[in-house]
């Protein structure tokens, strides 16, 4: 058989349908025992499946409610953020309201659980 140059190969597959394509794949796959999955589906899916495929890294953490201990919100509002007494009264009693933004996965469930712990009622988005 003749060897065909990777242009070749190209016009080959721009000629093919997608389940040729996707035949191909499979046959490819097993004849090399690898696997070609993930970046075919994500290619083939378009760019709205590859940006779900991606874990999210970062959150927002929202205080949906300050609950019956509102006293006890706002002092671990004012531990995680920083706030003087004032500014966090005022982000508690507005609620709901983001109280950190942008923060790790391990930090904001750290600080979901702890304004749990004191009451709130608390969702990451």
């Amino acid at each position: 058989m003749a060897k065909l140059s990777t242009a070749e190969l190209l016009d080959a597959f721009k000629e093919m349908t997608l389940l040729e394509v996707s035949e191909f794949v499979k046959a490819f796959e097993e004849e090399f025992d690898v696997t070609a999955a993930a970046p075919v589906a994500v290619a083939a899916a378009g760019p709205a499946a590859a940006e779900a495929a991606v874990e999210k890294d970062t959150f927002d953490v929202v205080l949906d409610s300050a609950g019956e201990s509102k006293i006890k919100v706002i002092k671990e509002v004012r531990a995680l953020t920083g706030l003087g007494l004032k500014e966090a009264k005022e982000l508690v009693e507005s609620a709901p309201k983001a109280v950190l933004e942008g923060a790790k996965k391990d930090d904001a469930e750290k600080a979901k659980e702890a304004l749990e712990g004191a009451g709130a009622s608390v969702s990451l988005k």
